[in-house]
């Protein structure tokens, strides 16, 4: 197995603290794709598969409903991708993604949590030589197709690492690859159960359990934050 395999493994895929927050992050992300590529799900295929997210989550059908709607809305709030990088305790390299209405409030948040707890911020690009941005898809496992013969298939579009998770299969590719991916497993007819835009550390660091207890107060802090939607760290969990 691959980088990508034993990233996944590793990392703490716990949930969000609360309901709440989960579908806040989602309903962001939802209204953002209908503004982008329209309400319709039918011709905006980021939007089709960010509705599936949600249903994996359980998250309401009206909840879906009225964040796509807020889109159209002439008042809504104009949510911007923004993207954090510095150090936390004992050099961990910590990324930190958010969609904000108000980046100036949102890194000034993000700023503070670093300081409070033994790390710094830095500069955009700094750890682009630590993180590689990966799509993934977890998809059903094929009633017609073997997983030798999919890996096969998927080889043509990128795909770098295939393989089987619990009742599901995991797919991993640049995230360029995104669209042509997503393309081909709905043309076969595959159903995707979610999808997600990773960042996989090339190299990772092992602390002490003391010091990995300090690094993920820092990260659970972060967490909290209602602009975050994903951190991502090399810090070793075993």
């Amino acid at each position: 197995m691959g980088r990508a395999f034993e990233y996944r493994k590793a990392r703490k895929l716990k949930r969000w603290g609360n309901m709440a927050r989960t579908f806040t992050r989602l309903g962001k992300e939802i209204t953002m794709a209908a503004k982008a590529g329209g309400p319709d799900p039918d011709t905006n295929p980021k939007l089709r598969l960010l509705i599936q997210n949600a249903k994996s989550e359980n998250m309401p059908k009206d909840n879906i409903e009225r964040a796509i709607k807020r889109a159209t809305e002439k008042d809504m709030k104009d949510y911007k991708e923004m993207v954090y990088e510095g150090y936390g305790p004992h050099g961990i390299a910590i990324l930190v993604e958010t969609a904000t209405d108000n980046p100036t409030r949102t890194v000034a948040n993000v700023r503070s949590y670093f300081n409070k707890y033994g790390g710094s911020l830095g500069t955009t690009g700094m750890l682009d030589f630590i993180f590689e941005r990966k799509c993934s898809f977890k998809i059903e496992t094929p009633a017609d197709i073997s997983l030798d013969e999919l890996e096969l298939e998927l080889i043509d579009y990128g795909v770098e690492e295939v393989f089987v998770e619990e009742d599901s299969i995991m797919i991993f590719a640049e995230f360029t690859q995104f669209g042509p991916i997503q393309k081909f497993l709905e043309e076969k007819g595959i159903n995707i159960i979610s999808f997600q835009f990773e960042r996989i550390p090339n190299d990772t660091k092992k602390l002490s359990p003391e010091e990995q207890a300090e690094v993920e107060k820092l990260i659970e802090k972060i967490e909290e934050d209602d602009d975050v939607t994903n951190v991502f760290h090399n810090m070793l969990v075993e």
